[in-house]
């Protein structure tokens, strides 16, 4: 492990060689280029979902892939009516039929509630829609935070496992599974899977900076991935690093947030206080070979401190490397993992 003070770094950020996501007013933009390489930006997730392929594939492998993204979004969002997350929080407390990729999700989440001591905890739901990041942005009141945090225990979840089916029950009947911390990863991961089985042998997958590469550039060189500076102006970045066949996945107090009498609060939340966490992490980027593992291991890091997430990390089958930024700006490397200019 090494540590170092943090650094500004003016760039354009640049997720590979020369790609450049498309975002314009528009909620899906599409370019197809003569050197072989195809790209698409849908608005998905609540975020620019961007995946670009090089190689000479079927168009068509692009429009696969982002159905199968509205495909999974649509088994594990927490507010859509009618997934199965949905269905699981809606009935009562009565076992709850679902798909296996559901499952698989689900299972991710209690091991990270596991091998963290209950410090990531995906049901969640109840404190999560109270704080409502990403709405009305007030601090909620301490009876509703206890009445809120009293649903939450990850090892009130019983799942009855399928090859083709499967069922989840939740004992408590007013408790919410939120996937919002492991669903994104996961998706990554599958929509990274269709394209590794359909041939494709060099492709980006980009959600919001959450990037999961299928092998390497053209040629057989590494993709070059920049990491976000914590509340860093546009164009400010901590520095570079080179992915082959892997996931990058990143958590940070930055990410969602808002400014209360002049405290700061954020979306990473302290099953036990019912607060935003206080850590000695406020970013980490988690280089993992499972992009479902990296995403829960980045939340992990914030919400544990750096510590003993590098406990975790060290016994975590698939972890590569991973770069932390401590509250006091330093920065922390762990794993094979190399920042750079």
């Amino acid at each position: 492990m090494t540590i170092k003070p943090a650094k500004k770094i003016f760039k354009p950020i640049v997720l590979l060689m020369c790609i450049t996501v498309l975002l314009f007013n528009t909620a899906c933009t599409a370019e197809i280029r003569s050197d072989e390489r195809i790209s698409e930006t849908r608005l998905l997730l609540d975020t620019y979902v961007t995946i670009t392929i090089h190689g000479n594939v079927d168009p068509g492998l692009l429009n696969e892939a982002f159905l199968l993204c509205e495909e999974l979004e649509g088994l594990l969002s927490m507010t859509l009516e009618g997934s199965d997350i949905w269905r699981i929080n809606h009935a009562g407390g009565e076992p709850v039929r679902i798909d296996p990729r559901t499952i698989e999700v689900i299972e991710a989440g209690l091991l990270f509630g596991e091998i963290s001591n209950g410090k990531f905890d995906i049901t969640i739901g109840r404190l999560s829609r109270l704080w409502d990041f990403g709405g009305l942005q007030h601090v909620p009141s301490d009876d509703e935070i206890n009445e809120a945090k009293a649903t939450v225990d990850f090892r009130q979840i019983i799942i009855e496992a399928g090859i083709e089916v499967g069922f989840v029950q939740l004992i408590n009947p007013d408790a919410r599974i939120d996937l919002g911390a492991v669903a994104k990863g996961y998706i990554a991961g599958r929509i990274a899977d269709h394209l590794t089985a359909a041939g494709v042998t060099g492709a980006l997958i980009d959600m919001g900076g959450d990037v999961v590469a299928v092998g390497g550039r053209p040629g057989g060189d590494p993709w070059r991935v920049a990491l976000r500076k914590p509340f860093g102006d546009a164009g400010e970045y901590l520095g570079i690093i080179e992915v082959y066949q892997a996931s990058v996945l990143a958590s940070g107090v930055y990410e969602r947030q808002f400014n209360q009498n002049g405290l700061l609060y954020h979306h990473i939340l302290d099953p036990e206080t019912g607060h935003p966490v206080i850590s000695d992490v406020v970013s980490a980027t988690v280089l993992t070979e499972n992009a479902v593992f990296g995403e829960g291991l980045s939340t992990i890091a914030v919400l544990v401190g750096s510590e003993e997430a590098k406990n975790i990390f060290d016994g975590f089958q698939g972890f590569i490397g991973a770069v932390l930024v401590s509250e006091d700006g330093n920065i922390i490397e762990i794993g094979n993992i190399k920042l750079m200019n």
